[in-house]
């Protein structure tokens, strides 16, 4: 029976709350990932900041203005228009991971049964898990890719 241990990625990257969004967004691009932990000073899981949350928040606090329905800017946008979308862009670059990022975090340990992982992410309808150790310090994360990739390999 796998375990979380065995599926996990151990070298998970990660963020702290006072880094900003335009910070993650920069890990998130270039490590073609979706979302990372976000950790204390002592590499305890405090949350999680995911690409939907980001979405959320600028929706929910109207940084960035909506575009019309297809949220593409149209060429025949008025310059003010512009401007507005560029500051809304660099006032959510600076803003701080803590208040974007997720606090409610579900994690395991590194003994958990892949499929009690599995259930949880189902259960909870989540992409990603943090795996912590006795002392609740990040050492792994567990993906629906990763799933995918264990599933993949049984036999």
């Amino acid at each position: 029976m796998y375990k979380a241990k065995d599926i996990m990625s151990s070298q998970p990257i990660s963020a702290s709350k006072e880094q900003t969004v335009k910070e993650a967004l920069d890990l998130l691009a270039k490590h073609g990932i979706s979302g990372l932990p976000v950790v204390d000073e002592n590499d305890k899981v405090i949350g999680i900041i995911s690409d939907t949350d980001i979405i959320r928040y600028s929706e929910q606090k109207s940084i960035v203005p909506h575009t019309g329905s297809s949220f593409w800017i149209s060429p025949y946008t008025e310059i003010e228009e512009l401007a507005s979308v560029r500051s809304g862009f660099e006032l959510l670059h600076k803003t701080q991971l803590e208040n974007v990022m997720t606090k409610k975090v579900y994690s395991v340990t590194e003994d958990t049964p892949a499929s009690d992982v599995a259930k949880l992410m189902n259960r909870r309808n989540i992409n990603r898990i943090p795996v912590v150790n006795d002392d609740g310090k990040l050492v792994g994360i567990v993906t629906r890719a990763d799933l995918i990739q264990c599933m993949a390999n049984l036999e």
